[in-house]
């Protein structure tokens, strides 16, 4: 199948797109929250996360590297916007008779390191993943997408783990438990993303039938910056 070079973008595009920024957001006020599965202990981000890098999938899939390239940015832009316009607000002093300081500083207080860390590792993540799905897609002539979403995902997941953990905890929590919590938070991201594979590939599907897509990236830049080449 040809790569398509109509530039139009579809409502779907648009709805993935802002389903793919509210995640981002919304993983972001999750992180506050720590929480317990079984003997495991994580983020409530692990909640919502995992969707971002299933529409990074269903994206990939089917609008190809250059739609997916500029979804991450504009997720990246958005996520951005959030943590600067929190940090104002809980920089700005609240009225008198407000008590609710400390809830909201635990929320929109994020500290440069940690907000650092998020940004580097989610945009790595991010493109890790699309680079993967995009090589995967060419390799096996468009067949396998259950196998290039998971090891996709997989990628993804360990390059912002990897980048994420020793940047914004390295030397709060012992080095000798990095190993383990990157693996744990890798582990149970990849099972959510087998679970709920049925229904990606349902979308997938629905999504090529409904804008007659499926692109295939032969002789593209995998160059993160050229959001314009589409």
């Amino acid at each position: 199948m040809q790569q398509t070079k109509d530039q139009r973008i579809s409502v779907l595009f648009m709805f993935y797109g802002i389903l793919f920024c509210v995640c981002l957001i919304t993983a972001n006020v999750l992180e506050t929250k720590q929480i317990s599965l079984g003997p495991a202990n994580m983020t409530a981000g692990l909640i919502v996360f995992p969707v971002s890098y299933i529409i990074n999938d269903v994206v990939c899939e089917v609008w190809g590297y250059g739609r997916t390239r500029l979804l991450i940015w504009l997720g990246f832009a958005m996520n951005f916007l959030f943590v600067i316009f929190g940090a104002i607000a809980d920089w700005i002093p609240g009225a008198p008779y407000w008590h609710g300081e400390e809830g909201f500083h635990q929320i929109f207080g994020l500290a440069p390191r940690i907000a650092g860390a998020s940004f580097l590792a989610f945009v790595c993540g991010s493109f890790m993943n699309a680079y993967v799905m995009s090589r995967m897609k060419l390799s096996s002539a468009g067949k396998n997408f259950s196998s290039r979403a998971v090891l996709s995902t997989v990628f993804g997941e360990l390059t912002d783990s990897i980048i994420f953990f020793p940047l914004a905890l390295g030397g709060v929590i012992p080095w000798e438990e990095m190993p383990s919590l990157v693996i744990t938070q890798v582990t149970l991201k990849t099972l959510y993303e087998i679970i709920v594979l049925p229904v990606t590939i349902r979308v997938v599907k629905f999504t090529k039938a409904h804008d007659n897509e499926d692109v295939f990236d032969d002789n593209i830049t995998y160059n993160i910056f050229k959001v314009k080449d589409l």
